[in-house]
């Protein structure tokens, strides 16, 4: 007996967007030394230089303004 069995098709714009959602990374600022920490998705949230697991996300460079009433 023969199962079906459907194509796959990726799209360069998936595989575009599956490799790059794995390789963007996020820099953090540890909470007892003030090291960069640059982390992907899935990496342990721990400091490489001291092992301290508290790490303040960093400002974005991009403006923020609010509405105020």
């Amino acid at each position: 007996m023969s199962s079906y069995q459907p194509q796959q098709t990726t799209t360069a714009d998936q595989t575009a967007s599956a490799i790059d959602a794995t390789a963007r990374t996020v820099h953090y600022k540890c909470g007892d030394c003030d090291m960069d920490v640059p982390l992907k998705r899935g990496e342990p949230i721990r400091c490489r230089n001291c092992g301290h697991r508290v790490l303040y996300k960093q400002r974005t460079n991009r403006m923020v303004q609010f509405e105020a009433r």
